[in-house]
Order: structure tokens, then C-alpha cells, then sequence
């Protein structure tokens, strides 16, 4: 299995040799999302160190939106997951597990 770094550096070089690619520096969170999370924006950004800055995130958003149940706990990864690639799901999943075990 490749770690996230090793994956990271196989996009650089993919997304160099395709210079032609558009990139998006926008997001939208999914239509079904609702509660805390429904007037959130998303911001993209590009990480050499995804799962520090992924749990980071989390962190702050746990911190500012106020999570108040589970239901937000799992509303929340929901987003993540949705949001990024599934090269960085390893990560997300990680980052989240590490604020409980």
C-alpha cells in the first residue's frame, strides 16, 4: 500500500506532464448536505502533508461550527470524503480517527 506522500508526488509529476489540465480552486459542499454545515464554504488546498493538514481542519471546524452530535460527527466526514479525491481518503479517514483513539 503507498502512503500519501507517495501518492501526492505521483499527482505532481502527472499534473506537470499535463500541463494542459485546469485545476479548480473552488468547491461545492453536496446538495444534501444541511444542518451546521449548510452555509459552510469549502476551501482547496494543496497539502505536502495531508493528513497534519487535514486533521487540522477538522480541528478548527469542530472548534468553530460546533459540533453538537454524532450525526454532525458523521455529517462532517461525509463532506471530507465527498470533497476530495479518493487518493486522500486514507488520510481523511485517519485524521478523523485520530482525534478519538
Amino acid at each position: 500500500m503507498e502512503s500519501t506522500k507517495e501518492l501526492y508526488k505521483k499527482r505532481r509529476k502527472k499534473s506537470k506532464r499535463n500541463s494542459t489540465t485546469s485545476l479548480s480552486f473552488s468547491a461545492s459542499l453536496p446538495r444534501d448536505v444541511g444542518g451546521v454545515y449548510a452555509d459552510s464554504i469549502c476551501a482547496v488546498k494543496y497539502s505536502v502533508d495531508p493528513f497534519t493538514d487535514l486533521r487540522e481542519s477538522i480541528l478548527e471546524i469542530i472548534r468553530d461550527v460546533g459540533i453538537r452530535d454524532w450525526n454532525d460527527m458523521e455529517e462532517l466526514v461525509y463532506c471530507y470524503f465527498y470533497l476530495n479525491s479518493p487518493e486522500i481518503h486514507g488520510a481523511i479517514a485517519n485524521a478523523f480517527l485520530s482525534l478519538f483513539c
